[in-house]
């Protein structure tokens, strides 16, 4: 076992953990951070995307010590005092998910997109988004719930 510390959606913590844990394992598993979402485990499909200090990772291709002396926000640290980050409410604003499995990996690498770049073009987005799979739309409502947060939430 390995003692590992780390902030995780603003929470200090620290476990021990094996040394081949996961971290989207240790954070669903160990903290109960079930928005993180175990998709495929070869990060082919993004539902896992977390932010580690400050840049969106695939989770299933970190291990947990890796991230130790980290900041780790997930889906669930996105919100403020009970409100949606603009990401999430652009989401929920223009139907950016369907069946939502891939919805938490998909807002948490558009966040790290618009911070990247604050007005990016529908190319830029669909690029930005390419490494987060969506087995059920098209991704019309996606790009448009990213367009729509760099927007600042204006039609």
């Amino acid at each position: 076992m390995t003692r590992i510390s780390l902030k995780v959606d603003g929470q200090n913590v620290s476990d021990d953990v094996e040394p081949r844990t996961l971290l989207v394992h240790y954070l669903r598993e160990q903290l109960g951070k079930t928005g993180t979402v175990i998709g495929c485990d070869t990060s082919n499909c993004g539902a896992c995307t977390v932010h580690l200090d400050g840049r969106s990772v695939k989770s299933c291709n970190v291990l947990a010590v890796q991230a130790d002396g980290s900041e780790v926000t997930t889906i669930e640290g996105l919100s403020t005092n009970g409100r949606l980050h603009p990401v999430q409410e652009a989401f929920r604003e223009c139907h950016g998910l369907q069946c939502g499995y891939c919805t938490p990996g998909m807002i948490m690498q558009s966040v790290d997109l618009l911070n990247e770049n604050p007005n990016p073009t529908e190319e830029e987005i669909r690029l930005g988004l390419e490494g987060n799979l969506c087995r059920c739309t098209g991704y019309h409502n996606i790009v448009k719930a990213v367009q729509y947060a760099a927007e600042g939430g204006q039609k």
